[in-house]
């Protein structure tokens, strides 16, 4: 939880040193009437956006600090939350600037942006790199978001790069806060070179040498359900990813129309050795939840895979208590697996709740009921539909008030993992909080259906 604090003070400390660029430029001391006034806020919505997208790239980054701290989960859940008021904050900056040089010329609001991106060198860039946010804010919107397949969402997305390289030219060719010489000038460059050279590094290099060191290939596709496939791969070295069991790794495998698609997918089995082949091997298991997922039950023996991760804290290094409770479900129950595999409990400690709608949507049910034989955990396998008034998140309205204490009485003195939908994981860490569980306590991992 330190580590956690020291991020978040550090989120706001730099949201307070994009302010105090403009107060140490003299910022306060140029504010003498109503037109200097709305110029001023502008400016100050400019940097403080600015700001907030520069934060949003180094959140999505998976900078190990931030994904040790607080999860690729909870980093990426602030990363969604700051898209909107960075949004509002530079359409305030476009609109106040309008504003003010227009009241100080004379002209309305729209003639002076046409001036603007007529006569001023670079703000043509700044307006494209306006309707790129915005693109990218609309498309994350849940609602929208559904709409559309994940791989436009994805480009999509990925533009937001486009529109943080459109935005910068402007700040440094405009006005005088980032004139040369000045030390507002070099915290502003360093900031965007830091960021920059953090999303080459972790975003581009080190998945290139993952992928070259372990060589991972896929072995073989075993259909688990009519809509459910396990992957397995062997490579180099995968010893070294020992001890991820539940962590994410982000897959692509490079056969012809599937090779720029990313799939972010947690290992279902641990790297071990094959009994026939003596090549380690790993695992993970894929449900069909659209077309990027379909095509790779198609995936033939051979494919090489690119790989980048492991990423999150869904794994045995945020163990803080000897007990462990694993709950999943449908196929949020995969990753509970491996972890199950790896993670470290005494006989009778350890709890597994996996939830499904039948029984064939407790995937991979039987190699956990073995896992669960053999290292003395206690196992509860729940189906049947959800109640009708959705009260129930484990089982059917008959059994309406059965809740996570009934299961695990001592659930306050453990661990609890959750994999599983976002809504249906949301109420299993609120029910789990109401059961006298501290935050520090609580892994999950969510997903939209």
């Amino acid at each position: 939880m330190l580590r956690a604090d020291m991020l978040t003070i550090a989120l706001w400390t730099s949201l307070a040193a994009a302010l105090a660029l403009w107060l140490a430029d003299g910022g306060m001391s140029s504010v003498g009437n109503l037109t200097q006034a709305v110029t001023a806020v502008g400016i100050v919505a400019g940097l403080a956006g600015m700001d907030l997208v520069i934060l949003m790239l180094l959140l999505a980054a998976r900078l190990p600090f931030v994904d040790g701290a607080v999860g690729h989960d909870r980093a990426l859940e602030f990363h969604r939350k700051l898209g909107k008021p960075a949004l509002y904050l530079l359409l305030a900056h476009g609109l106040l600037l309008a504003t003010g040089y227009g009241m100080a010329e004379g002209l309305n609001p729209v003639s002076e942006a046409v001036s603007l991106w007529v006569l001023v060198p670079d703000m043509w860039l700044a307006f494209v790199s306006m309707a790129l946010f915005i693109a990218m804010v609309v498309t994350s919107l849940v609602a929208v978001r559904r709409r559309f397949p994940y791989e436009f969402w994805y480009f999509v997305h990925l533009l937001t790069y486009l529109a943080v390289g459109t935005a910068i030219p402007h700040q440094f060719s405009v006005g005088g806060l980032f004139a040369e010489g000045t030390w507002q000038r070099w915290y502003w460059l360093l900031l965007c070179i830091g960021t920059g050279s953090a999303l080459a590094w972790y975003r581009i290099a080190k998945p290139v040498i993952a992928t070259y060191r372990h060589q991972l290939t896929v072995r073989r596709v075993v259909r688990v359900s009519p809509d459910v496939v396990s992957i397995e791969m062997t490579g180099l070295r995968l010893n070294e990813l020992s001890g991820s069991g539940g962590r994410f790794f982000v897959w692509r495998f490079l056969a012809p129309g599937m090779w720029w698609q990313a799939h972010p997918f947690s290992l279902s089995a641990e790297p071990q050795t094959g009994k026939s082949s003596r090549q380690p091997t790993l695992r993970i298991t894929v449900r069909n939840l659209g077309a990027g997922s379909a095509r790779l039950a198609s995936l033939k023996p051979g494919t090489k895979v690119a790989i980048e991760g492991p990423y999150g804290v869904f794994s045995t290094a945020a163990r803080s208590r000897d007990r462990v409770v694993l709950i999943g479900a449908g196929i949020g129950i995969t990753p509970l697996r491996a972890l199950l595999e790896s993670t470290p409990f005494a006989p009778g400690h350890a709890t597994v709740l996996l939830r499904g709608s039948s029984a064939e949507e407790l995937f991979l049910g039987d190699e956990i009921m073995e896992l669960c034989r053999k290292r003395g955990a206690t196992l509860f396998h729940l189906t049947g539909p959800r109640s009708a008034d959705g009260r129930s998140i484990w089982l059917p309205a008959s059994a309406d008030s059965s809740r996570l204490r009934d299961f695990v009485p001592d659930i306050a003195d453990a661990d609890v993992y959750v994999c599983g939908p976002t809504a249906w994981a949301g109420q299993v860490l609120a029910e789990a909080k109401s059961s006298g569980v501290r935050e520090e306590q609580l892994h999950y991992e969510r997903f939209d259906w």
